[in-house]
C-alpha cells in the first residue's frame, strides 16, 4: 500500500507543540509565513508544517500575532526602492526591480477587486 500524502515522514521526529514553538518563536522576530515555512524545511527538516496538524499562518493567527500583508511588505520595499533611485539614477536594475514591485501592487490591487 502507498502512503497517504497527509502521513508523517517517518523521518520527522518534532512534535506538533515542539513546531507550535518554533513558529511562534519566528513569528515573534518578523518572519513571515512563507519565509518560517523555508526556515522549517532547511533548517529543522520539515516539509510542511501542515503534515502536523495545522498550517502557519493558523497557528500564528491564533497566537493573535500580526503579521504584515504581501502588500505592505510590498509597499515598504517600493518606498526604499523610490528613495534609493532618487540619489542613484544610474541604477538601472534597482529601477526595474521598483517597476517589478509596482506591478505586484497592480496585481494584488486586481484580485482584491
Amino acid at each position: 500500500m502507498a502512503k497517504e500524502k497527509a502521513d508523517k515522514p517517518d523521518w520527522v521526529k518534532i512534535k506538533p507543540a515542539e513546531l507550535e514553538k518554533i513558529v511562534l518563536d519566528l513569528a515573534k522576530n518578523g518572519e513571515t509565513p512563507a519565509r518560517i515555512g523555508l526556515i522549517l524545511r532547511d533548517q529543522h527538516g520539515i516539509p510542511k508544517a501542515k503534515l502536523l496538524g495545522k498550517k502557519i499562518s493558523q497557528i500564528i493567527n491564533e497566537a493573535k500575532i500580526e503579521i504584515k500583508s504581501e502588500k505592505e511588505l510590498t509597499k515598504s520595499k517600493i518606498k526604499t526602492l523610490e528613495s534609493h533611485s532618487a540619489i542613484h539614477k544610474h541604477d538601472y536594475s534597482a529601477k526595474r526591480s521598483l517597476i517589478k514591485k509596482l506591478w505586484i501592487i497592480h496585481k494584488l490591487d486586481k484580485q482584491a477587486q
